[in-house]
């Protein structure tokens, strides 16, 4: 096969298909590793951690702890950041060589549904597999300069912390950066057309996450549009609907990706498209016999765990193995700002429209001892079928995104409270929060407030 694009999707693809014993040619002008190992999650976490690593300094004394915050050191965080990726990249690199995966350097086009061509060379496979990624999207008329005006690509190698920063957008990327730039001490203001900060997860994770924001004092204006920007000498005036302006050094530009499909060779090939993504059925084919997508340029989750499975799926299905489809409801979801949120399933308001009657039930982290420990405050919210299956579970508070894998594990497998209650969890886990939401939602609350 020829895989177009070696990010999650596309080298996830390449590693199983070479592992099932197909002959894999992967094509990539970029980086092995795409978007998420160089410019996406991995350094984007990387800063995350060094901003925990700033507040715990700035709040040692409530620990008994005499420490203080000097200042941040951003060559030294970049080179953090970098080492963590370029480690990462090695391993990847050797990796795929190990397998006698051909790895085309270049970019590639689609000529045929089964022939790619990079910089004159025509590579043929009896199948090709599109996974071509997505870029930081901007809005019509806002002009991503790299100075003034960021994408998160550009935000990921600041060679300083920003006086101020406006954010546009409170989705994911924009909360996380948002989180980031606060802890290094940067005044902070989200800018959010959708009436709450990550609209797309649950109502009540939103509201937690927003007290938490107010707290820190990271300033933010849900139910606002964006209008236009100018740069100054020392920043930017951004100007939302009905008038009000705010200033800042620099805007940051998180109004999600777009799929990068524009003048691969797709619509000549006849490949169907909406509004750039490429469509596919639930086993990832397109219109296109022969031609299949995973990742980023399939509508549904941008999430590069998202890819990597797609990639696998279509390895699989490749090599004649009939994989089950993949439940995109099952896929956890986890936003790495102070506090984490970490989810996965459908959302009490999704539940309620797919199944009628639910019940849900909010676990708070007060009655957790590790989350005490940790000082973090948030709560795990079950929502089940009535007297079925536990449906979505949704998490807030410091670490919690390490929660969900036992929680997709619960979703995946259609578990009852029942079945989850007898389940012993070590003590002290913030992991016993979700046996404690379980034995409540069982009917058998072993603290009064659950």
């Amino acid at each position: 096969m020829v895989i177009l694009g070696a990010g999650s999707g596309g080298y996830a693809c390449a590693l199983r298909a070479a592992q099932l014993g197909l002959t894999v040619a992967l094509v990539e002008k970029g980086n092995l590793g795409g978007t998420c190992l160089h410019v996406g999650c991995i350094p984007t976490k990387a800063l995350l951690h060094a901003a925990e690593v700033a507040e715990n300094a700035k709040d040692a004394a409530q620990f008994g702890v005499k420490a203080t915050l000097e200042g941040i050191d951003m060559a030294g965080v970049n080179a953090y950041k970098d080492g963590v990726v370029s480690r990462l990249f090695k391993g990847l690199t050797g990796l795929i060589k190990s397998r006698g995966i051909t790895v085309v350097e270049g970019e590639g086009r689609l000529t045929s549904p089964t022939t790619v061509d990079v910089a004159g060379t025509t590579y043929t496979g009896k199948n090709v597999v599109l996974a071509t990624g997505s870029y930081s999207r901007t809005l019509p008329g806002l002009d991503l300069d790299g100075e003034r005006v960021l994408s998160s690509e550009h935000a990921l190698s600041l060679d300083r912390v920003p006086r101020s920063a406006i954010v546009l957008g409170g989705g994911v990327i924009g909360c996380e950066f948002a989180s980031v730039w606060k802890s290094f001490g940067a005044d902070v203001t989200i800018i959010e057309a959708l009436p709450r900060l990550v609209a797309a997860e649950d109502a009540a994770s939103s509201k937690v996450l927003e007290r938490a924001f107010r707290k820190r004092k990271i300033n933010f204006a849900t139910g606002t549009r964006f209008e236009s920007v100018k740069t100054t000498d020392d920043g930017v005036v951004v100007t939302v609907e009905g008038g009000k302006t705010y200033e800042a050094e620099i805007l940051l530009v998180a109004v999600g990706r777009g799929p990068t499909t524009s003048g691969l060779g797709y619509e000549e090939v006849g490949v169907a498209m909406d509004r750039g993504f490429v469509t596919t059925d639930d086993r990832l084919r397109t219109n296109v016999e022969g031609v299949y997508a995973v990742g980023d340029i399939v509508p549904g989750l941008q999430l590069a765990h998202r890819g990597f499975q797609q990639g696998i799926f279509v390895a699989e299905e490749l090599a004649g193995l009939n994989p089950a489809t993949i439940d995109e409801s099952g896929i956890p979801r986890v936003t790495y700002s102070d506090p984490e949120l970490a989810s996965v399933g459908l959302t009490e308001e999704q539940a309620a429209e797919k199944y009628g009657e639910v019940e849900a039930l909010t676990y708070d982290l007060g009655g957790n001892g590790k989350s005490q420990i940790l000082k973090t405050q948030g709560f795990v919210k079950l929502v089940r079928r009535k007297d079925g299956p536990v449906v979505g579970v949704h998490m807030v508070g410091a670490r919690v995104g390490e929660l969900i894998g036992e929680a997709q594990l619960i979703y995946n497998w259609e578990g009852y409270a029942e079945d989850v209650a007898p389940l012993v969890h070590a003590h002290p886990t913030q992991n016993e929060a979700l046996g404690e939401a379980h034995l409540a939602l069982a009917g058998k609350p072993l603290h009064a407030h659950a």
